[in-house]
């Protein structure tokens, strides 16, 4: 017997030991396989610590131009934990996590609540984790499991020893997951009610802690399925003491799902932007997720109105589409990109962007003609010879015409340039030469005229090649700055678009240029001594309109900004006798009203070395006594020498300038190949 009994104690012993060697094991591959498990927690739960895919855009002032819901996290549209509504953050509370103040990341009475229920019901009915166990969720998203579950014990664990309570709330009501890849309280409130939490009604902040239970499905079934849960909660917070008894008489019954809205819409703005990044000629910031970008949200608004309303009011025209750039010339900044006209559902061609859309500029590039002849010799009192003229094209003859079918005669280049006269400038590009216009054109930035010179010919100067409006109010920029050209900025920290700044002009002649399309009795011949060109404060206009009236434009600068304004139809049509006047001029006006408002009133610059001399207003020579006089800016080695020897009892005689084209002597006509007649 007592043999017995020591073999059995033995055998007792061994089991026991092996028991608690198995045990033994079993913990330590379980304390392995929980540590190789366990992922790394962050040290900060700040949303700038956070990774995104596609930034946020702002405007200048703070207000957004984009908003994407593409990012693994929420990192535009955080609210402090002071911010969010006190009711909002014990809802939640209530309904997620009843003892979060009193836990350290996990709740054993809950989850032992939880599993009873489950055991009695034969299935999961109920979850028991808590605030900081679904913030670990987030963080590391797992399959559901009973692995899982331990694993996210754990590290709530470690999460609560690392951070205050208030952070991960804050944390979790700013990336809890709702419907339509929203996360966090504000871009739920907006999606489902269209407000911000501060302005929702204590429904309205119940219901969205309740919805984060099964957002998809609640949110379909609206107030079916809503009632039960939001009569809980509203029981529980009337219960201490947070509610009212009154409370939650009218529930929320539906629903209605919103589209995020933006406060103004700047997509072609922000496209370029992005293609100029992706061409290498501007980058986008790695470090911030927001944006701050040069466009100013509420002149981009108003000017979106201004040129709808023009829209609108030229629909008999057949006039479907516009755009508008302004850009503050002295900070090379763009403030304002806007698009109007019939929508991609309308028309195709909505979703082309009429800014960089190349077009026929008309008249709007005989001012960089005009400053070239400037400072090749000529002087705003120059007289050309306005007076019919066709030259060969092709196999015949080609009249050039002024847009009036009127002619002048001889007259001064300040009036050539001031009534945007064709005749007078077919004469001074054959002085300056084709190929040297289009060179200087290329310098201004004007990379949409691809062709050759003897492709566009003379008529380069009427515009017969193909610009974008950004082309033309970055080369007008150059004129506002007195000769300098500078590439504009879509960032007020990024870098410049373009190329790199740059004298095109010299000052005098750019100045001199801007003062002549500034001169309201400069433009008088053809549009009269008060025109709708004729602003306020002095502004510096040029109009322009292309064959068939398909292309309208217009622009202008005065001492800060400089806007230009395209109309027409982008899918080619012409309109039915739209002008640069009559379109985009009205639209200029309104616009730079509207810039005025809190700007004071300043002149021009215009350069001290211009020299001011009285000049015979026939002959553009120096005065005599005779002489019906005016006075001339000249550059200051361009004073007329020779005084005027015409007698001016009658209408006189005047001597023209010189358009002969630099280089060799060449036959205009007949041209080679010229057919005047034929013998049947």
């Amino acid at each position: 017997m007592p043999g017995w009994t020591h073999a059995f104690g033995a055998r007792v012993m061994k089991r026991v030991i092996l028991l608690a060697l198995t045990l033994l094991a079993a913990a330590l591959y379980l304390s392995l396989a929980v540590r190789a498990d366990l992922r790394p927690l962050p040290t900060d739960l700040r949303p700038q610590s956070l990774e995104y895919r596609r930034p946020q855009f702002l405007d200048r002032h703070g207000i957004p131009l984009s908003v994407t819901y593409d990012n693994p996290w929420n990192v535009h549209e955080w609210l402090s934990l002071h911010e969010i509504p006190e009711l909002l953050q014990e809802a939640f509370i209530a309904s997620e996590d009843r003892r979060f103040y009193r836990h350290h990341g996990v709740d054993w009475l809950a989850r032992s609540h939880a599993l009873l229920q489950n055991l009695t019901a034969l299935k999961g009915v109920r979850g028991a984790s808590t605030i900081t166990e679904q913030v670990v969720r987030i963080l590391h998203p797992r399959p559901r499991t009973v692995w899982s579950r331990l694993l996210e014990g754990i590290e709530a664990a470690r999460l609560e020893e690392r951070f205050e309570k208030s952070e991960i709330l804050e944390f979790y009501l700013n990336q809890v997951p709702y419907g339509r890849q929203r996360r966090g309280v504000l871009q739920a409130a907006r999606l489902y009610f269209d407000r911000d939490p501060d302005t929702l009604s204590e429904e309205e902040m119940l219901t969205l802690a309740v919805l984060v239970r099964a957002p998809a499905r609640l949110s379909r079934e609206g107030g079916r399925q809503l009632a039960k849960p939001l009569a809980r909660l509203r029981d529980v917070l009337c219960r201490s003491g947070r509610l009212a008894e009154s409370a939650g008489k009218k529930w929320v019954s539906g629903l209605p799902l919103t589209e995020a809205r933006l406060p103004v819409e700047a997509g072609h703005f922000l496209r370029q932007f992005v293609l100029q990044a992706a061409d290498g000629k501007d980058t986008l910031p790695t470090g911030p997720a927001k944006i701050v970008t040069t466009l100013d949200s509420g002149l981009q608004g108003r000017i979106q109105e201004i040129l709808d309303q023009q829209l609108r009011d030229l629909k008999n025209a057949d006039v479907h589409n516009g755009a508008v750039l302004v850009v503050n010339h002295r900070t090379d900044e763009i403030l304002a990109w806007v698009g109007g006209g019939a929508s991609a559902g309308d028309n195709p061609a909505g979703w082309i962007d009429g800014v960089t859309a190349p077009r026929q500029p008309g008249s709007t590039l005989k001012p960089f003609l005009y400053g070239l002849a400037l400072d090749r010799g000529w002087t705003a009192a120059t007289v050309i010879d306005d007076s019919p003229l066709s030259r060969p094209v092709g196999s015949g003859m080609h009249a050039f015409r002024n847009y009036s079918r009127n002619h002048y005669g001889p007259l001064r280049l300040r009036e050539a340039l001031g009534n945007s006269l064709n005749i007078p400038a077919i004469r001074t590009i054959e002085f300056v030469g084709a190929q040297d216009f289009l060179d200087r054109l290329h310098e201004l930035g004007f990379a949409s005229l691809d062709r050759t010179a003897a492709h566009y010919g003379e008529g380069l100067a009427l515009g017969n090649g193909e610009v974008t409006l950004l082309e033309l109010v970055r080369a007008y920029c150059t004129l506002a700055r007195a000769g300098v050209h500078q590439p504009l900025r879509f960032t007020l920290a990024g870098r410049y678009l373009g190329q790199s700044r740059r004298r095109i002009y010299s000052e005098e002649a750019a100045t001199l240029v801007a003062d002549i399309l500034a001169d309201r009795e400069a433009r008088r011949l053809e549009f009269g001594s008060s025109n709708i060109l004729t602003f306020p404060g002095q502004t510096a206009v040029k109009t322009g309109t292309s064959n068939d009236h398909r292309d309208s434009w217009a622009v202008g600068f005065n001492h800060l900004f400089t806007v230009g304004i395209w109309m027409g139809n982008l899918d080619g049509r012409a309109t039915d006798g739209l002008t640069g006047t009559t379109g985009p001029g009205l639209i200029l006006r309104s616009i730079f009203a509207e810039l005025n408002r809190f700007e004071e009133a300043r002149p021009l610059f215009l350069s001290p070395r211009l020299a001011v001399a009285k000049i015979c207003r026939q002959s553009g020579l120096r005065a005599q006594s005779s002489c019906p006089t005016v006075l001339e800016k000249f550059l200051p080695n361009a004073l007329p020498a020779a005084a005027c020897g015409h007698l001016h009892e009658t209408a006189g005689s005047v001597v023209v300038a010189d358009s002969q084209e630099n280089g060799p002597v060449r036959l205009l006509q007949p041209s080679a190949g010229l057919q005047l007649i034929m013998d049947p």
